[in-house]
């Protein structure tokens, strides 16, 4: 452990992303009681930072037509951070008015990327971060903005994305009203020693506003990249569960790390992630029964815990 990991908790946040990441990633709906059963076996497990919805219009993604419904019910659940994903300032408000207690705000460092996503340049999406904070400020002063770096790593459009460009626009992000800032690895280009620099260079420039780690496994190297993350100091981290999700802007990726397999790499280190395995795993079935057939992810839930293998803590 160098001296870094020292000076830092020995916990990590896992924000599960299933919910919203996950499910507008595939072409099928998940029916309304299905999704707030899953999140409830989520919540049941011990994640407390669930990002459930986002806040688009419905012709545009069908599969989040129920956001403000989920949003509700979401919030019956004590102790937990609702999450939602805004890409304008007219979904901030809906969210807003959901009651949601963080907005997430994404915006790409590829520029190619930016306008095939939100339709707007990075330099719109900048002041839409600076839109979004002044409302927050007026509506929900409580609220979390959150902007998420996303094609950090790499983009399939545009391919290289250049690291000055990444660290600028956190800066920025962070100068227009956001809390904190994160990276994400949208398509899985990233390697452990780019996350390494990254992160590093976040931290560096940020400070304590460098925000959560959100990688791909499309090139299997999702844990890794997670554990350069931690080395660099980052202690959030978003996964979804079975892996499900992925980008669709990059053709044949296998979609986010797995939450099942992230938890246990962080338990089996002896680094406490408040989350139940067994719960965990259980809470696939909801998955599984409310999209029947979805392809779903993880080493761990199929290898099983190993022999002997005890959670540190008695875990929700």
């Amino acid at each position: 452990m160098n001296i870094m990991q020292a000076a830092l908790p020995n916990h990590v946040l896992i924000s599960e992303v299933g919910p919203r990441d996950g499910l507008q990633s595939v072409s099928r709906t998940m029916a309304t009681a299905d999704k707030l059963r899953w999140i409830t076996a989520l919540y049941d497990a011990g994640l407390r930072e669930i990002e459930v919805a986002s806040f688009v219009p419905a012709k545009h993604l069908p599969q989040m037509a129920d956001a403000a419904e989920v949003v509700q019910h979401a919030l019956s659940l004590p102790g937990l951070t609702v999450m939602a994903l805004v890409p304008n300032r007219r979904g901030a408000q809906s969210a807003l008015e959901a009651g949601v207690h963080k907005l997430t705000v994404p915006v790409s460092a590829s520029a190619a990327h930016s306008l095939a996503n939100v339709r707007k340049t990075r330099e719109e999406m900048i002041e839409e971060v600076s839109a979004i904070a002044a409302l927050r400020r007026a509506l929900a002063p409580q609220a979390k903005l959150e902007a998420g770096i996303s094609t950090a790593f790499g983009c399939t459009m545009q391919g290289e994305v250049p690291e000055d460009d990444v660290i600028r626009l956190a800066a920025q992000c962070v100068a227009a009203g956001a809390d904190e800032c994160g990276l994400s690895d949208t398509v899985g280009y990233a390697n452990p020693a780019q996350v390494h620099r990254l992160f590093r260079r976040l931290r560096a420039e940020i400070g304590d506003k460098a925000g959560a780690a959100h990688m791909h496994n499309t090139r299997g190297l999702g844990l890794a990249n997670c554990l350069a993350a931690w080395d660099e100091g980052v202690r959030i981290f978003d996964a979804s569960l079975g892996g499900l999700g992925g980008c669709p802007y990059a053709p044949g990726a296998s979609g986010n790390v797995v939450t099942e397999d992230l938890v246990f790499m962080f338990e089996a280190m002896g680094v406490s992630t408040g989350v139940n395995l067994a719960k965990l795993m259980a809470a696939r079935e909801p998955l599984q029964a409310g999209l029947p057939g979805e392809p779903v992810y993880g080493m761990t839930p199929e290898a099983g815990l190993p022999k002997g293998f005890v959670q540190r803590a008695a875990y929700a």
